[in-house]
């Protein structure tokens, strides 16, 4: 056995106790070993509720400090790990922002991007060496980092969003001055920068997916809480995503229980087109009607993505859901490409979040496409430009 495959049957393992906890956490299992896992994961849960409790008071009182910017910092995030359509969000305020001569910069943690290793870190820990200068995944100009040392979502960001800064880094403070300081930025958005508590931002927008606004109110890891739904107090503006039109009265009276001043902005994610893997050619979402088609994907709400598969007209006929962020094997493609000309498929799709992760030199069996996705505003303003306006040029910076 080569020491690639070794390698590759260590993931697969890991991931299977991964995906196993994730049916616990989502309720998709009801068997006696979940309730017992369940249990253990509720008791975890209480412990780190009271952790993330303690550091918010210690910031709210003052005994930890945020460090201002001086320029307007925009914070986008959600309570919920995963799923509440986020990137399309930012990638929206973002654009909005440059077409109105604003200097734009994305600040992004880069999760699970590459880093330097456990070894090189204890060194320069054990020299006092200097710290490596935040990852800088487009210039505005040009990008400069693929997905897997930059992350998913902000290599995503930088190749749609020409004229905009991204940076990575876990100190987003440091990645904001150095922002401000490398290319003379004016304005920041904070990506999945809710509980990012060092930074002060301006507005917190927050986003609530109306499909599963808070899963069974648990926090991490029982539920997908990271904080508890008391703190969405602290939002200036709640995004309701993935809306179908229809008002939700009994989750807007839940969230108004503990936010009585917030706008709410109801919005849907809708697929613009479909992108050929290769060429980037577009296509019109009707080429699905009638077509057998398989789809696989790794991210947190795969639902959403077979619900617009089926009500674009398509017919599923071979699908697999990875664990959210998942980084594909080309064996893994391979066999998904050969179980779906086996079903009959006529061609391949997946999100344009998956594609980043996939080699641009991979061999598809089949005809292969990834769908856009992009953000509409449904009610609470007039559109996006509107929103943008309101919530942005409202008023000076601080």
């Amino acid at each position: 056995m080569s020491e690639e495959s070794i390698g590759e049957r260590i993931k697969r393992a890991l991931q299977r106790v991964e995906k196993a906890t994730v049916d616990v956490i989502y309720d998709r299992r009801k068997d006696t070993p979940a309730k017992i896992y369940g249990a253990f994961l509720k008791a975890l849960s209480w412990a780190y509720c009271g952790a993330v409790e303690l550091r918010y008071k210690m910031y709210k009182n003052r005994i930890f400090r945020d460090s201002p910017l001086g320029c307007l910092v925009i914070v986008v995030g959600n309570l919920t790990v995963g799923g509440t359509g986020k990137t399309p969000v930012v990638e929206k305020f973002a654009r909005e922002l440059t077409l109105k001569g604003r200097k734009v910069a994305i600040l992004s943690r880069g999760y699970k991007s590459k880093s330097d290793g456990a070894l090189k870190k204890l060194w320069r820990w054990i020299s006092n060496g200097e710290l490596p200068k935040p990852k800088v995944v487009s210039d505005g100009k040009n990008i400069l980092l693929n997905s897997e040392f930059a992350g998913d979502e902000p290599f995503m960001l930088a190749r749609n969003l020409p004229g905009v800064v991204v940076v990575v880094d876990k100190n987003r403070v440091r990645a904001g001055n150095f922002a401000i300081k490398e290319f003379g930025v004016d304005t920041i958005i904070l990506d999945d920068g809710f509980q990012y508590l060092p930074l002060k931002g301006h507005m917190q927008l927050l986003l609530v997916d109306k499909t599963n606004p808070f899963g069974n109110k648990s926090l991490l890891p029982r539920g997908i809480l990271r904080e508890p739904v008391s703190h969405l107090k602290r939002a200036s503006y709640i995004f309701l995503t993935k809306s179908d039109g229809s008002r939700d009265i009994e989750l807007e009276n839940f969230i108004r229980r503990y936010n009585t001043s917030a706008e709410f902005i109801e919005c849907a994610h809708r697929s613009k087109h479909l992108v050929e893997f290769h060429s980037m050619k577009t296509e019109p979402i009707e080429m699905l009607k009638g077509k057998k088609v398989a789809y696989f994907c790794a991210i947190a709400a795969p639902a959403s993505f077979e619900k617009f598969l089926v009500e674009a007209g398509a017919e599923i006929v071979h699908s697999e859901h990875f664990l959210d962020h998942h980084r594909f094997f080309k064996s893994e493609l391979d066999e998904f490409f050969e179980e779906a000309v086996a079903a009959g498929a006529e061609f391949v799709l997946t999100t344009e979040k998956d594609a980043v992760r996939i080699d641009l030199n991979y061999k598809n069996a089949l005809p292969f496409y990834y769908t856009r996705l992009e953000i509409e505003i449904l009610s609470g303003t007039g559109g996006f430009a509107a929103a943008v306006e309101r919530i942005c040029f409202k008023r000076d910076v601080e």
